[in-house]
């Protein structure tokens, strides 16, 4: 039984989410993610203009008259959402958790894929499989991804990114559209590979979430720091220059590995921060990918 208080958040989150992708991206979506191909969808009489390439001689030589073959592209794709559901997602020190900014962002891409006509699923993970919702269609569907994504409560802590690529490898047996969030808070090694062979079998790309205090330690003295995936409480003196700065070299080193892992699997990714709108960063993407296919 959904509560109250769920069911007007998924109201609000359909009804900011759909407004988006009827203003701004239900088109840059189909631009950027074609079909599988072209298939043959009829012929017709040749007309003025028509490439010669393209008639149909069979039809020509029964009928007398010169006829041309009509090809369509074949649209439909798959969209599968890998959400990392790990305890790190339930972080938020600006404005929202990074769960729920998650469940937002997927909502945007499934209304876009379902307008489209493309088929969305959503596949949650954490240190084990948590929960798979195959792809299909529709309205009904994405509200019952929304709902999941924010009500769905996780048996494991952990992540575990290559669980997570291997699954979708192993469901997956035509090439398909994959967003992979995650705050990517685990060492890059252990996806690296799985990330690479992922992405040469699908369109992989990288949504990353993170929060501003993720990147640095405030000035706030003495301060106990418990690892949400682990639960393991460390106390670090904040009020030490140095511990400060040791903690931020640690979380570049970290965002740099990721980022070298990103490049060699020449995996797309988007950057979206709790203290920041997500528009942008999603406009540039499309913006940057229709660049790309228009070279």
């Amino acid at each position: 039984m959904l509560s109250p208080e769920l069911i007007r958040k998924i109201r609000r989150i359909e009804i900011r989410t759909r407004h988006l992708v009827n203003d701004s991206f239900a088109g840059e979506y189909h631009a950027i993610f074609k079909g599988r191909g072209m298939e043959f969808d009829e012929v017709r009489p040749y007309q003025p203009g028509d490439e010669v390439r393209t008639i149909d001689w069979n039809v020509t030589a029964r009928t007398g008259e010169p006829f041309v073959k009509r090809f369509v592209e074949e649209r439909e794709l798959t969209v599968m959402l890998l959400v990392d559901a790990s305890a790190s997602g339930k972080f938020a020190t600006v404005n929202r958790f990074k769960r729920e900014i998650a469940a937002e962002l997927a909502a945007v891409l499934a209304f876009s894929a379902i307008s489209n006509n493309d088929k969305v699923g959503v596949l949650i993970f954490t240190d084990r499989i948590e929960l798979f919702i195959p792809p299909r269609k529709g309205r009904r569907h994405v509200l019952r991804l929304i709902r999941d994504l924010l009500a769905f409560e996780p048996i494991g802590y952990q992540t575990n990114l290559k669980l997570g690529l291997d699954t979708i490898n192993h469901l997956l047996k035509r090439r398909s559209i994959v967003f992979l969030i995650s705050d990517f808070l685990t060492p890059p090694d252990s996806y690296r590979s799985a990330l690479q062979f992922s992405n040469r079998r699908h369109d992989v790309i990288a949504v990353t979430l993170s929060d501003p205090r993720e990147q640095e330690l405030p000035n706030v003295g003495l301060l106990a720091l418990e690892d949400a995936e682990t639960g393991q409480v460390r106390w670090v003196d904040t009020g030490s220059r140095q511990r400060r700065q040791a903690f931020a070299e640690r979380v570049n080193e970290l965002k740099l590995a990721r980022d070298r892992v990103f490049r060699k699997s020449k995996v797309d990714r988007i950057d979206i921060s709790t203290d920041a709108e997500y528009v942008t960063p999603l406009t540039t993407f499309f913006e940057r990918r229709a660049r790309r296919m228009r070279r």
